[in-house]
Parts: structure tokens; sequence; C-alpha cells
């Protein structure tokens, strides 16, 4: 039998909800792009406009790829979205998942990193700690004030989760979901939607097949 205390997993799985798409950062990022703009527009009749159907097309392969490059600046593994629309406004939501270092010898002892994150004075937010997938985490949620007038970055709620991979000492995931809201990143949109990732994240599980 398996011991999977010891044995790293060599990868994880999510449970997605409907019209959610992970987007892979390492390798075949573009064909999954171009898979999802497929998939998306597959329903269509025949005879649809395509004078009409080209502007969404464009939009929706413009939209994943502004936020691939946006996940870049964070090393992601892996980017995920929703597809669906709201009002006829894309929800403004996304989930970078992302490996992390600690530089330093602490980063063997799992429990040791948790309490520096629990206790660190400048981690902003509400820390509190987790279990995922029999793995104790931290879980981190905070409110991120936009940038000054002229600046690029928007208000907005974020959630992270730091997870230790187990059975290899000093890698880390960190799992960070990011919405607007709907325009203010504490309305009941955004509290929905943080609602919704923490019930994904309750289907975590580590891939050691």
């Amino acid at each position: 039998m398996t011991d999977h205390t010891t044995t790293a997993p060599h990868g994880y799985q999510l449970v997605l909800p409907p019209e959610w798409v992970r987007i892979p950062m390492r390798a075949g990022t573009d064909e999954a792009i171009r898979a999802i703009v497929d998939d998306a527009f597959a329903t269509l009749p025949a005879d649809a406009p395509r004078d009409r159907i080209g502007p969404y097309r464009r939009e929706l392969e413009r939209r994943l790829k502004d936020a691939v490059k946006e996940a870049g600046k964070a090393e992601a593994l892996d980017l995920y979205l929703p597809l669906e629309r709201m009002h006829g406004i894309a929800v403004p939501a996304s989930i970078v998942v992302s490996e992390m270092k600690f530089p330093d010898e602490v980063a063997v002892d799992p429990t040791a990193v948790s309490r520096r994150l629990l206790e660190a004075p400048g981690r902003e937010g509400e820390t509190t700690a987790a279990e995922i997938d029999g793995v104790r985490a931290v879980r981190t949620e905070r409110t991120v004030a936009a940038d000054a007038p002229g600046g690029g970055e928007l208000a907005s709620r974020r959630v992270e989760y730091v997870v230790p991979v187990p059975g290899d000492p000093g890698r880390w995931l960190g799992v960070v979901f990011s919405t607007l809201g709907a325009g203010d990143p504490d309305d009941e949109l955004a509290d929905l939607f943080v609602e919704l990732f923490d019930a994904m994240m309750s289907t975590f599980r580590w891939s050691r097949a």
C-alpha cells in the first residue's frame, strides 16, 4: 500500500463549477485558449452571421490572453477563469495557482512555515489555519486597495491558500482567488464568489496515480 504521507504527488485536481475553464501556463497555453474559444462558439447555429460572431470571438480570445499575461507575472502553473456573463458583462474573477519557495531552512517544516504565515505582523488581512486534502494550510482573505488615480489596478477581494506539497519538503503551492465583485470588492457578489472559491478548494485533491 502506498504511503500518501510520504509520497510526493505529481499534480493536483480541482473540481470546477460549470462555465469555469483551466488554462495551463507552463505548456499548451495557446492550444488551451483556442480550444476554449472553439467550445464557446461551437453551439451556435450554422447559419449564424459570421460578421457578428467574429468580434465576440476576438474579444473572448483577447480577454483570455490578457488574463494569461497577467498570471504570467506570478509564474503561474495554472489559471482558472469563469466564462459566463452577468448582464452582458464578463464575470470579474480568477484563480491563479503558483509554486512558492521559502528560501530559508524553515521551508522544510510545514508547521513552522504555517506558524510564520499566521503570526507574520506584516501579513495583511484575516489569516486562519485550514486543511486541504489532509494537509495543514494557511488561508488569508483581504481587500486590496485600488492604485492611485491613473493606475491600472482596481480594488479587489483576494483569498489565498498556501499549502505544502506533501512528501516534497520546501515546495508549496499558492492558490490565489481574486474578484472585483460588482464594482465593490466588499459587495454581496464578492461574498458569493468567495464562498464559491472556498467550496472549490474543499474539492482540492493531490494526484499520485
